[in-house]
């Protein structure tokens, strides 16, 4: 049976897009399905992170702690379904930091509900900081609005609220990047400078992944790169 043209260019895309994910996956160092699957590389952690009951399946793979993604299929629903992630433990007090930077370049699809973000946690996980690197969808932060503000090399909208277990303060860029670096010492400064958090804060876990909302019929979230340094 022949195909009319326009279901062969279809079913092509399809089957392209499906060898590509499982190429993706079966060529990495690593890979995992497992909801809480981890994997530690220079330093860093590269973790699955499905933590949501309403998620679909995801599969993770990684060739390094910056080379890393997921396939992933959660239904369009709301709340968030995961945060795959790369971590690196910092655990010095922002006063003792002379520099804490990070720089990150990741592909994301057009479709889905989602965030590329950082989440730094402060004081044994009792201050979240979330820095969104780009938005799509239905998605946004916790809170409200407190500020909009220039810092870090970045300018940013600041919105301040609580999860019910900890302090969140999220800091949603204007206009999307999927490549850039940040001065997170400066932005955690002026979170100090506001009376938020003081500068014997504990900086303990520098994270960045993708918090993703939903992603139906399965959608590829890649980090190309991804680094963190400090002194």
């Amino acid at each position: 049976m022949r195909l009319p043209t326009r279901w062969a260019t279809v079913l092509l895309t399809l089957l392209v897009a499906l060898g590509l994910s499982a190429t993706a996956a079966n060529a990495a160092v690593w890979s995992s399905s497992d909801k809480w699957a981890t994997w530690s590389d220079g330093g860093y952690t590269v973790r699955n992170n499905i933590w949501d009951s309403g998620a679909g399946p995801q599969t993770i793979w990684a060739n390094s702690y910056g080379n890393w993604g997921v396939s992933a299929d959660h239904p369009d629903t709301g709340g968030v379904k995961a945060y795959p992630h790369s971590g690196r433990i910092i655990d010095k007090r922002l006063s003792e930091l002379n520099s804490l930077k990070s720089s990150f370049d990741v592909s994301v699809p057009a479709d889905g509900s989602y965030a590329t973000a950082y989440d730094i946690w402060c004081d044994d996980y009792g201050y979240e900081i979330m820095l969104w690197a780009n938005q799509n969808g239905p998605v946004g932060p916790i809170g409200s609005q407190r500020a909009t503000v220039s810092v870090g090399g970045h300018s940013w909208d600041v919105y301040k609220g609580s999860n019910g277990s900890n302090a969140v303060f999220s800091f949603v860029r204007n206009g999307d990047a999927n490549a850039g670096t940040v001065d997170i010492k400066a932005v955690l400064n002026w979170i100090a400078d506001r009376g938020w958090f003081s500068d014997d804060v504990s900086v303990q876990d520098v994270q960045f992944g993708f918090e993703i909302t939903s992603s139906s019929g399965g959608l590829e979230f890649v980090s190309n790169s991804y680094s963190v340094t400090s002194s």
